[in-house]
């Protein structure tokens, strides 16, 4: 487990993946980070790909349309499985001459062998330069100087190319601003030393909750990205072919999603917060899986659950924690009813007689 940079500052508790879970406020840190008055250390994975064919690699093979991104320019890509399903998602961004890709902690070295089974003859280098750099998440530019690289999400809106099935009318996710820069340890160093304001990981997680934004740990082994409305920011649908396309246009063109993701709202009187895993429980029968859960610091408890297409939006759910029974309300961000978006027409019946 990587030591975290900010290790000195007062009243700092590590998370297990190192970084801070918080600094002993976590909903006054959660305010100063959407005040873009913070930064938070993300502890995310460096995977970098070198070499003239990168792009060109890297677009043949995940969902994003990667051909001809311009340097400095953010985007998002999967690594889907033959039958659709995510295996891993990295943030992307190239700088001329090296495209970076950065992953959820204890990511990167998969991506990175798994990528570099994919080389064949291609003119690519792979690199799991984790160790080498810290990266820093903020909601306002400007914060973190000396960046290596920065990666503008670009959760905001929906990006060229891909589709969300979410109500685009008041969506939380227009207001997500993070931004991420990856520093060297030095530059990282430099910055803690500094008085800037640190926020921890449960600050960071409860408001990308908010925002409806995604991320690889909310993913199973059965996770479609039209589940979690991930179309929006790393899927592009008219690129060409890549492994698990079929999948994402069948899905999106003819069929439904079978589950799909809603945002709750638990019950926090018993001051207990239901872990990711917890199974989401309609009359006793289980319906589908808490993905991450959070306090937020104006919303309350909150969390993601990826539950049956056919659940009743308006259903009240149940979750345990702490053998204490807690109830949540669903606001819907994937309907019921996403996919099958295709307009295909009914053609007559072969050897049909039009009858006057």
């Amino acid at each position: 487990m990587a030591v975290s940079v900010f290790a000195d500052r007062p009243a700092f508790v590590a998370s297990d993946a190192g970084p801070a879970a918080h600094f002993g406020n976590p909903l006054g840190e959660q305010r100063a980070l959407a005040d873009g008055r913070a930064v938070v250390e993300l502890g995310l994975g460096v995977v970098t790909v070198t070499g003239p064919d990168r792009l060109s690699w890297l677009n043949s093979i995940t969902s994003q349309l990667l051909l001809g991104l311009a340097p400095g320019v953010s985007t998002e890509t999967l690594v889907l499985d033959q039958s659709g399903r995510v295996e891993h998602a990295a943030r992307v961004v190239d700088d001329g001459g090296t495209t970076w890709l950065l992953t959820e902690p204890g990511d990167a070295e998969p991506l990175a062998a798994w990528l570099s089974s994919m080389r064949f003859m291609l003119r690519v280098e792979v690199t799991d330069r984790s160790a080498e750099f810290v990266t820093i998440g903020a909601f306002a530019d400007g914060l973190v100087p000396d960046a290596v690289v920065a990666w503008v999400d670009p959760w905001a809106s929906v990006t060229l190319g891909g589709w969300s099935y979410a109500s685009q009318e008041a969506h939380p996710g227009s207001d997500w601003t993070l931004r991420i820069a990856v520093l060297t340890t030095d530059a990282a160093a430099a910055l803690a030393a500094s008085d800037r304001p640190v926020a921890g990981l449960l600050a960071v997680e409860a408001l990308r909750i908010a925002a409806w934004r995604p991320v690889l740990t909310d993913v199973d082994e059965r996770t479609i990205p039209h589940e979690l409305d991930w179309l929006r920011s790393a899927v592009h649908l008219s690129k060409g072919c890549y492994r698990g396309q079929e999948t994402v246009a069948k899905v999106h063109n003819l069929g439904h999603p079978p589950r799909r993701v809603v945002m709750l709202h638990l019950d926090g009187s018993d001051a207990v917060l239901p872990a990711p895993g917890t199974p989401v429980l309609l009359d006793d029968v289980v319906v589908g899986r808490l993905a991450a859960s959070a306090v937020h610091h104006e919303l309350g408890p909150i969390g993601l659950a990826v539950v049956k297409r056919s659940l009743d939006p308006a259903a009240v759910l149940t979750l345990t924690a702490d053998d204490v029974v807690v109830t949540a309300a669903q606001e819907t961000i994937v309907p019921p009813g996403a996919g099958a978006t295709a307009n295909v027409p009914r053609l007559p019946r072969l050897g049909a007689v039009k009858r006057s």
